[in-house]
Parts: C-alpha cells; sequence; structure tokens
C-alpha cells in the first residue's frame, strides 16, 4: 500500500510540475523577408502588399492577431549557421566565436550550455524537426558531427529525411558504394509517384558525362527551373516548381512528423519514412524546436501556389551599378558573388514571384503546425507560449544589386518576432512593439519562461534582454543592434540606429591567430577598414555610402571606434575549432557594447 501510495504521490507531482510550465513552439524559417507578412505590412506601411507587389499569409497574419508582433527585431549576423548559433546560445557571434559556418563545439571554457541544454535541467522535453543548423557539435577527432545533444527527440531536414529519400528536390555528395570516396555532387528529384531521378552536377576530378548534362536539362525544362548568376553558387536554384503537390514537400513532411509525434502522444507511431518512433510524453513540459527550411533555396514553390503569383507583376528594386562607386572593395565583392543585376527582366519576375509564393505556402504550414500544438495543449490542459521567428535571417530580391544574404544592410538582418502566448494577461492579443530587439533576446526570453531566473550570475553570459519586459511600454533597451559575419567577404561588422547603418571591415584578409593583432580595425589607415555609412534619414533603401562624405567622415570615424571597441574589444572571442580548447578573449575595453549611443553634438548633420 505504502508503495502504491508513494508511486500516486510520484505521478502526480509529475503531473502538477509539467502543468507549471508551459510547453514551447519555437519557430525559424529560413531567409524570410518579414515583407512577406500582409499583416506587418499593413501596420508599418498601411499596406498589404510588400514595396515589391503582392503577398498572401493569412495563418501568420491571425498569429499575430493573437499576439505581439516585434516590427523592428535583427540577426546578429546574416548567414544560417552563427544566426542561429547566436539564437541558441543568446550570445552574440563576437561573444561565442561562431562567425560562420565553423564547425562549433562546446569543449572550451568560455562555451556556456545552449538553452535547450539548460531547459533539460528543468525538466523540459526537448525537441526539434526540420532544420537546426547552428553548426555545433560534439568536439574529437573524426566526431565533428556528432550529435551534442541539445535535443531528446530530433528530425533533422538533411540527415533523417533525406537520406531516407524523403523529399522534393536536393542535392548530396556521391559516395563510391561501400567506401567513403566522394565522386561529386548529385542532385536528387522526387515525383509523386514515388520515382528519384539523379544526375550529378558535379564530378569529382571529372568533366559531367552527356547523360549528366541531358538529364539535368530536361528537368530544368520540366520544372522551369531558375539557377543563379552568383559567382558563389552558380547551382543555387531561385526559382521554379516543386515537383511534388502542396502537402508532400520536405517542409510539409516536417510538419508531418511533429503531427505524428504530438498526436501519439505515449504512443508508438511509424514516421513519415518508415522508422519506429516513440510519441511525446504529456506528464513534462515540451520545447518544439520547428526549423522550416523554406523559402531558402531551392525556391520551389508546389503549383498549387505558383500559379497563383505566377500571374502578378513585381517592381524589381531600384539599382544601379553607379551605386557602388562610393563602396568598398568587400561590398563590390559581395556584388560580384551574388550577383541579381545580371538577369533578364522575365527571369527577375520569376524569381520575385517564385520567392513569394514559396513563402505563401510556408504560411499554410505554419498555421497547421500552430494549430496542432494548440490542441496538444487543449487536450492535455498546458499552457502554451509560441515563438516564431521570423526568418533566420533576411533575403535580397534585387536591393543592392544582389539576390542573396551576406549583408550589413537592412534586407539581409531585419526580421520580425511574434510572440503569442495562451495567457493573455502575460501577451496581450493585437499588441504592437516597435522597440529596436535581437535574436539574442530569444535564449533569454524562453530560459525565463521555463522558470529560470536569467538575473541570477550564473547566467551573466546571457547577452540579450527578455522580451516580455518590453510588452506593454515603447522603452527603449538599446538605442542600436550590433552583428558580425565572415561569410562571402571576410569579416564585417554592423551597427544600426534608428537613423544610421554603419558597418566596417572588422578583421585584415590575411589568417590571424585567435585575437592576434585585435585592434588591427582601429588603427589601420581608414581605407582598409572599408567604412560604410547610410544616414537613413533621406536613404533608407541604403544605396548612397557618406562614410567619405566630407560632411560624415567625422561622424563615420565616430561609429569606427564605436563598433570597433564593442566587437573588437568588449568579450571578443577567437577560437580554434580544431582543438579542445584554444582561444582568447579580447577586453580592452570591456563594458563599450552600453547599448547608448552618445553621438556628440556636431557630429550629425543636419538634414532639409
Amino acid at each position: 500500500m505504502k508503495n502504491i501510495t508513494a508511486c500516486f504521490l510520484f505521478i502526480f507531482s509529475i503531473s502538477i510540475y509539467a502543468q507549471s510550465k508551459p510547453n514551447i513552439l519555437w519557430i525559424v524559417t529560413d531567409d524570410h523577408r518579414v515583407d512577406a507578412i500582409e499583416s506587418y505590412n499593413e501596420i508599418t506601411t498601411g499596406k498589404k502588399e510588400s514595396a515589391l507587389g503582392y503577398v498572401s499569409s493569412p495563418n501568420i497574419d491571425k498569429l499575430i492577431s493573437e499576439g505581439v508582433l516585434f516590427t523592428n527585431a535583427f540577426c546578429n549576423s546574416p548567414a544560417c549557421g552563427p544566426s542561429r548559433g547566436s539564437m541558441l546560445s543568446g550570445r552574440y557571434p563576437f561573444r561565442n566565436a561562431h562567425f560562420a559556418f565553423e564547425q562549433t563545439h562546446q569543449e572550451p571554457d568560455f562555451v556556456k550550455p545552449s538553452f535547450p541544454q539548460t531547459l533539460q535541467k528543468q525538466g523540459y522535453i526537448t525537441t526539434c524537426f526540420g532544420k537546426e543548423g547552428a553548426y555545433i557539435f560534439d568536439w574529437g577527432p573524426g566526431q565533428t558531427f556528432k550529435d551534442p545533444g541539445h535535443y531528446n527527440y530530433k528530425v533533422s531536414f538533411k540527415h533523417d529525411l533525406q537520406k531516407n529519400d524523403v523529399g522534393d528536390f536536393w542535392n548530396q555528395p556521391a559516395y563510391k558504394k561501400g567506401t567513403w570516396i566522394n565522386l561529386g555532387t548529385e542532385e536528387r528529384v522526387k515525383t509523386p509517384d514515388g520515382a528519384i531521378q539523379q544526375y550529378f552536377i558535379k564530378r569529382k576530378g571529372s568533366e559531367l558525362t552527356a547523360e549528366d548534362i541531358k538529364n539535368k536539362k530536361d528537368i530544368e525544362a520540366q520544372y522551369e527551373i531558375l539557377r543563379s548568376y552568383t559567382r558563389y553558387n552558380k547551382d543555387l536554384i531561385i526559382g521554379g516548381e516543386n515537383p511534388m503537390p502542396a502537402g508532400e514537400t520536405i517542409d510539409a513532411k516536417i510538419v508531418e512528423e511533429l503531427k505524428l509525434y504530438l498526436n501519439n502522444q505515449n504512443s508508438d507511431f511509424i514516421n513519415t519514412y518508415g522508422a519506429s518512433k516513440k510519441g511525446a510524453n504529456p506528464n513534462k513540459p515540451l520545447l518544439v524546436n520547428l526549423g522550416f527550411h523554406l523559402p531558402h533555396t531551392p525556391v520551389l514553390p508546389p503549383k498549387e501556389y505558383r500559379d497563383i503569383f505566377k500571374k502578378k507583376q513585381y517592381k524589381v528594386p531600384a539599382f544601379d551599378e553607379s551605386d557602388l562607386k562610393n563602396q568598398p572593395p568587400q561590398i563590390h565583392r559581395l556584388f560580384k558573388n551574388l550577383n541579381f543585376s545580371n538577369m533578364t527582366d522575365k527571369e527577375k519576375q520569376q524569381a520575385i514571384q517564385d520567392y513569394y509564393a514559396f513563402c505563401a505556402y510556408g504560411d499554410a504550414l505554419v498555421g497547421d503546425a500552430v494549430k496542432t500544438f494548440k490542441q496538444y495543449c487543449e487536450k492535455n490542459n498546458q499552457e502554451y507560449l509560441i515563438i516564431f521567428t521570423v526568418g533566420d535571417h533576411g533575403w535580397h530580391l534585387g536591393e543592392q544589386g544582389i539576390e542573396a544574404k551576406f549583408g550589413p544592410w537592412n534586407k539581409s538582418t531585419n526580421g520580425a518576432l511574434i510572440v503569442v502566448a495562451s495567457d493573455k494577461a502575460k501577451v496581450p492579443e493585437g499588441l504592437v512593439q516597435n522597440q529596436l530587439v535581437e535574436y539574442v533576446d530569444i535564449a533569454p526570453t524562453i530560459l525565463e519562461t521555463s522558470g529560470v531566473s536569467i538575473g541570477d550570475k550564473a547566467y551573466d553570459y546571457l547577452d540579450g534582454f527578455n522580451l516580455f519586459d518590453f510588452i506593454g511600454n515603447e522603452k527603449e533597451k538599446r538605442d542600436y543592434i550590433v552583428g558580425e559575419t565572415t561569410t562571402v567577404a571576410h569579416h564585417r561588422a554592423y551597427l544600426r540606429s534608428r537613423d544610421f547603418a554603419f558597418s566596417m571591415r572588422t578583421r585584415p584578409q590575411k589568417r590571424l591567430k585567435p585575437n592576434e593583432n585585435v585592434k588591427w580595425a582601429l588603427e589601420c589607415p581608414v581605407e582598409k577598414a572599408e567604412l560604410v555609412l547610410y544616414d537613413l534619414r533621406v536613404d533608407p533603401s541604403e544605396r548612397n555610402n557618406v562614410a567619405a562624405n566630407k560632411k560624415y567622415k567625422k561622424l563615420a570615424d565616430w561609429f569606427r571606434t564605436k563598433l570597433g571597441t564593442i566587437v573588437l574589444g568588449d568579450g571578443r572571442i577567437e577560437c580554434d575549432w580544431s582543438k579542445a580548447n584554444t582561444f582568447n578573449i579580447s577586453n580592452f575595453s570591456k563594458g563599450a557594447h552600453n547599448g547608448k549611443l552618445d553621438i556628440p553634438k556636431g557630429l550629425i548633420p543636419s538634414i532639409k
């Protein structure tokens, strides 16, 4: 009897414990422009269309109406790996030494747990469906792709689904059967009848065969495939028709995996590729990281959506190569590697049409996932919190002459955060917050929601704020946002405020040891630092670099010092990730990142 009573009390305590902590759904889309959302456009510009034209987003609009929209959210690196790394760690790239697509790990002494790992200690089951993409692995010779344990349950977009031929259109390394000998890269196309067509797009050490070329051309013609003009990756697919219908694409299968997991709680089930899996445990609080791949390349909306958008005419962003006249070498390099302007007018229209069509399809999948998550919470009488990160970063559709991300501009760095809760006293409906927020704010928000007191000294490493502290007021907590990346054009950091956008080269092109000559960008000749300054008061499209303009030169120098001392001297960490614990920390200007822009009077030119 005592054993039965103890067992009952234990089960009861687990149930109460689970009820006291809300389930959390964290949605992240990839390369998602925020102007693909009608409500965002209407709130910020008064029109449902984007500046380029027609968009559709009924499900995300509904989600926005149920909670809070943060309109001025910015990523801390305009590339997938470092952006997601900053979100998962709650730390800026310059403080977690994760600047690009390095295979990082958690061995160095400066590394702290990711927020899912901390949630596990709070009793949460942490899950990931789709793209995680943070490039954080377990360290060890030959073990860089070993899972570090951020999630108790994980269905990865690339490694679990595509390797089991669940997908639509993808490429992957081709290995000689029974060996690890890499033969090159093959493209794989799945059709509704279950057949998979495959052909090489690169052969290692040899030319493509006539059969490869023919198969590729046939597929491109059948699905109206538009490939990138970029030097960075000419195989990128930036337009075309998905070979699979709506509901059967790779992103739809990600949602299907989530639905199977939630709808089969405490039960075994067979997943999308025939594996036996265990459903959710409703006796524990749940974190779901739902990582969509869309609208990332390959941009292939299903026919049902594509047909609607093919009928729309879009405005192509204004750009002229004369815009590059005052730009430094790094910006020229970005343009040359990511060029959009060489495309024909017809190709530009297709690229924009197919991109927004893919976003509209994603909207339907988001709606489906949110509905299932809410039903799971209601069924188990549990509270929930939903955080939707609209794009791990942005995407250009001709702005600055490129179709890509990777730049310091608004279209690369601006996104939105949507926060919805079952408890409307905590998160009111239909609220709009316009303060500057950063993606490093996501980790502290989720941790505080889980019961962690982020004000404790143990969490001093977190760089962001709790988003709940912004809700219901318009007080700014920061005057600017910061970020850095090394992708495509080497190290470049950026700082954005309401009125100005500034960026600079932070490290020389020459490969250096961690933090070697760390003050270089502050001490080198100004032309080597490659300053870019836009006055957003008169140039919101960021086309005219005024850093060398006589009226702005002293202001640009001030920004150089401000941003340089922040990212180079206020806790900057550079790490040799090929080793377990080799890094250096630079603190020559500790406290420089104070969130304040105290620009001296007289440095800001007046405008008419």
